[in-house]
């Protein structure tokens, strides 16, 4: 028993393998598409195998969101450290933040972990919250260093992130699931106006 069980991790692909198998399933297929057994036959393992390393579908999805989140962490670091104006880089984080279409593979995602949570432990809570805190330390981050260049009026950064964080969710939520109330452009534009109004000196 112990001698197969250390062949079986031997031979398991890599984490990353099966997580990035299990977002390219969401793109294509939906997240009905994605069932254990076609995970494990995608990636050359059984379904009883990857509930041994990940347990349950709710903690796959939680470790696919959290890889994804990462690579996404990346670029939106290299997106606000380089050169040019703050309102530029704002920009840009808004740019990355709002889904690219409806049905968009990381938000579908997303909401469906959310949705999930409501039966979720402490220990996926928190991991969820470092998400959302990420991409807000970084808001402020940015609001703060234009505050600081005389770009953005003195305002309280943690309080306008709170704020534009909850109006690019509010908007993002809708394209994501195909809501034919806004399309993406229509949404940038709402979100500049508000931080013109919230920063402009």
């Amino acid at each position: 028993m112990v001698a197969g069980g250390v062949r079986a991790r031997k031979n398991a692909p890599p984490r990353e393998e099966v997580l990035a198998a299990a977002m390219a399933t969401i793109a294509e297929r939906g997240l009905d598409g994605l069932t254990m057994a076609g995970l494990g036959r995608q990636v050359g393992m059984s379904s009883g195998h990857l509930l041994y390393y990940f347990r349950t579908k709710d903690e796959l999805l939680l470790q696919t969101l959290e890889w994804s989140e990462a690579a996404l962490g990346l670029e939106r670091r290299a997106l606000l450290s380089r050169r040019g104006t703050v309102a530029d880089r704002l920009a840009a984080y808004v740019d990355l933040y709002v889904p690219e279409y409806a049905r968009d593979p990381h938000w579908t995602l997303w909401l469906e972990v959310w949705n999930r949570s409501q039966n979720a432990g402490p220990e996926e809570r928190e991991r969820q919250a470092a998400i959302e805190g990420a991409w807000h330390r970084d808001l402020v981050a940015l609001l703060a260093e234009g505050i600081s260049r005389g770009e953005f009026r003195p305002v309280d950064a943690e309080r306008v992130a709170a704020r534009a964080r909850a109006l690019l969710d509010g908007f993002s939520i809708q394209l994501a699931v195909g809501l034919p109330t806004l399309d993406r452009a229509g949404i940038l534009a709402h979100v500049r106006e508000f931080f013109t109004e919230a920063l402009t000196p």
